[in-house]
């Protein structure tokens, strides 16, 4: 094969864009809130996966991917979660319904598809009250949530990096107080 003929990864990439209707737009989006009754540990380890960027060309280490109980490697995610995580209201204790989420959340933390990721947790709150009693309360639940993936399963501390985002990144800005607006988003991050 001469050099003129090589093909680089980004320009596949590039090509598969173009050829896949509606791929780029696939590649960008992040999905809605996750609900508790909807929430899996492979829909959250499919969501919060990220590649390697100390590993070799993914079509090169395509073997070494964690795969799907089909045998097919998996996708990586756009390495975001955003979550309903219920709380009891004005506070950062977490409601009875919360607990099953954030034990399915832990579980797939813990999974040999994430290991070597770390976890940003960013708590949100709604626009109702003032925005440094939202700022306050967004940063103490995503506390709460932190504590409870280390305490009940057993996370490391040092892969979870709790943050308060307040009001400021609403998802439904047409209904103040939706729920979606107090969510609590997980981000990945490699260690």
């Amino acid at each position: 094969m001469t050099s003129s003929m090589t093909v680089s990864r980004r320009e596949l990439m590039l090509a598969a864009l173009v050829l896949l209707p509606g791929a780029a737009a696939a590649a960008d989006k992040v999905p809605a809130v996750m609900q508790a009754d909807k929430v899996t540990e492979e829909s959250l380890e499919d969501a919060l996966a990220i590649p390697d960027p100390k590993a070799k060309d993914d079509l090169t280490m395509r073997g070494f991917r964690p795969a799907r109980s089909g045998g097919q490697p998996r996708p990586f995610g756009p390495g975001k979660a955003n979550l309903l995580v219920t709380f009891v209201t004005g506070s950062s204790e977490l409601a009875p319904d919360a607990r099953q989420l954030l034990d399915t959340l832990g579980k797939a933390m813990q999974s040999n598809t994430l290991a070597g990721v770390s976890f940003k947790i960013q708590g949100h709150a709604d626009a109702r009250g003032q925005a440094k009693d939202n700022d306050a309360l967004s940063l103490a639940r995503a506390q709460a949530v932190a504590a409870y993936l280390t305490a009940q399963q057993g996370v490391l501390a040092e892969r979870l990096k709790p943050e308060g985002r307040g009001s400021r990144e609403p998802m439904n800005k047409a209904k103040v107080d939706a729920p979606e607006n107090r969510r609590v988003t997980v981000v990945s991050v490699r260690l």
